[in-house]
């Protein structure tokens, strides 16, 4: 197998329909009443916000936007209210400030400094408000995580990863990109870098230690079986730097699985015993 750009290009159109059809057959499974997305103004949740909307019309689609103080952006807020404004979604923005600063004063031994702490409550507790507006209003929420972020763990468990359904979790970042300029998501949101947005000065590439570019193909890579030896020769990268991406996704697989439990009955939830949505 060759690693080129090439071995991750797709069928824009087709893979556009194919996540459409999904979003559609899952809802219309459900009585929801309409999808909620955590609209953060980058290019993973414009994606699913607007494949949503192609999926099942724009008025039943609610982009909800939640800054909060610290890592507040103007240009975030703004390119989320520009996919709003031009895919017509139904949206809201709520300051979670005063709710992130009321658990910071009721954690005893709560630590300002622990960034990747602190940024895990931020995380969990946008999840909560986008639950919580699901639950109220019988919506469905449709989750934004890719495969490049997926694989690498690169997500809070519990927080930004939960949702309903996660439509683009099998398309890697760079595949994103272009399905994303195929749908029409504007140029400075899909070429923006990318950042989970839990502290100040925080990118994705700069934590991941690698370009999405190449990250990409070395997971894509690995995905096959290839040695890292073979993936690092293939990309003039050092084979450490492929053996380092290799385990971290290999270390974080517990943040992609269900909870594990101890096997006592015939069929155990979440490892053998897992039914079709339809079931009666």
């Amino acid at each position: 197998m060759e690693l080129t750009p090439s071995v991750l290009d797709l069928n824009w159109q087709e893979v556009k329909m194919k996540i459409i059809r999904f979003i559609k057959d899952y809802f219309e499974r459900t009585r929801a009443k309409g999808i909620i997305v955590s609209l953060s103004g980058g290019i993973d949740s414009s994606t699913v916000a607007v494949l949503s909307a192609l999926a099942i019309g724009k008025g039943k689609v609610f982009g909800l936007m939640l800054p909060e103080k610290e890592t507040y952006n103007a240009k975030d807020v703004k390119h989320a209210e520009l996919i709003a404004k031009k895919f017509g979604l139904k949206k809201e923005r709520i300051d979670i400030t005063p709710t992130l600063e009321a658990f910071y004063n009721s954690i005893p031994i709560f630590d300002p400094a622990d960034n990747l702490c602190k940024g895990n409550i931020k995380a969990r507790t946008r999840m909560v408000y986008v639950y919580y507006y699901a639950n109220r209003l019988n919506m469905l929420v449709c989750g934004s995580s890719d495969k490049s972020e997926t694989m690498m763990g690169y997500f809070t468990k519990w927080g930004d990863v939960a949702a309903d359904i996660s439509p683009i979790m099998d398309l890697y970042k760079t595949q994103v990109r272009k399905l994303a300029y195929h749908i029409g998501i504007p140029k400075e949101i899909v070429e923006k870098p990318s950042s989970p947005a839990l502290w100040p000065g925080q990118f994705a590439e700069t934590e991941l230690g690698i370009k999405y570019e190449q990250l990409d193909l070395v997971l894509y890579g690995l995905e096959h079986f290839m040695k890292a030896e073979e993936i690092a020769g293939q990309l003039g990268i050092g084979k450490g730097l492929v053996e380092k991406v290799k385990r971290r996704w290999l270390a974080t697989e517990h943040k992609r699985r269900m909870l594990l439990t101890t096997k006592i009955e015939y069929r155990t939830v979440g490892a053998d015993f897992r039914l079709p949505r339809n079931t009666p």
